[in-house]
């Protein structure tokens, strides 16, 4: 087999271990808070973040697998829709890592990546939320509406970037014995600026 073919077959095996393991942790996971379309399952972004690590690819085939692990565990569809909003934040903070390998070098910007790719993934579960409500699919009055898009809002936000840090404490101790793309690249970068 040639190193390509290889490289496809790895590639593709880490995917299914990422998407089964994200299909597998909203049934099994033992901390799990769910509030009518909110739903907080402790680690249930660590699989679709440690694909950010490998490539935009696998982030987005990731995410879509994890999807199917939310419509199988919880019967609510604005859950359902909050997972497949991952798409856009894993997809393009896996982008982003591709093009800006020091960001895992540097604890600042490994930080604000963090903040950041929580802020987009949080808005986007608002907008789906708000998205629910204003339809007229749910019924909530305009306070409580209010109160709960927060609570969706800063509960993402906390949930997403801890989710993150074990995604990036699993992901980078994974790849010091099994080439990770980001980290090689970041590794690649971090030895020529200190030659440069």
């Amino acid at each position: 087999m040639n190193t390509t073919a290889k490289n496809n077959v790895r590639i593709l095996t880490i995917s299914a271990l990422l998407t089964a393991l994200g299909i597998l942790i909203p049934f099994v996971m033992p901390v799990k808070l769910v509030i009518g379309p909110a739903s907080f399952t402790l680690a249930s972004h660590v699989p679709v973040m440690i694909a950010m690590f490998f490539s935009p690819i696998m982030a987005m085939f990731v995410s879509l697998g994890t999807t199917v692990g939310f419509m199988l565990a919880l019967p609510v569809p604005t859950i359902w829709l909050r997972a497949l909003t991952h798409l856009i934040f894993a997809v393009g903070g896996a982008y982003v890592l591709q093009k800006r390998p020091d960001i895992l070098t540097n604890k600042g910007k490994l930080q604000v990546f963090n903040f950041i790719i929580a802020l987009i993934h949080a808005l986007a579960e608002v907008l789906i939320v708000f998205g629910f409500y204003a339809l007229g699919f749910g019924n909530l009055d305009t306070q409580a509406l209010f109160n709960f898009l927060l609570l969706i809002g800063f509960g993402t936000i906390a949930h997403s970037m801890i989710d993150f840090q074990i995604a990036y404490v699993l992901a980078n101790g994974l790849s010091r014995i099994y080439p990770i793309q980001a980290f090689e690249k970041a590794s690649t970068h971090f030895k020529k600026s200190k030659l440069a």
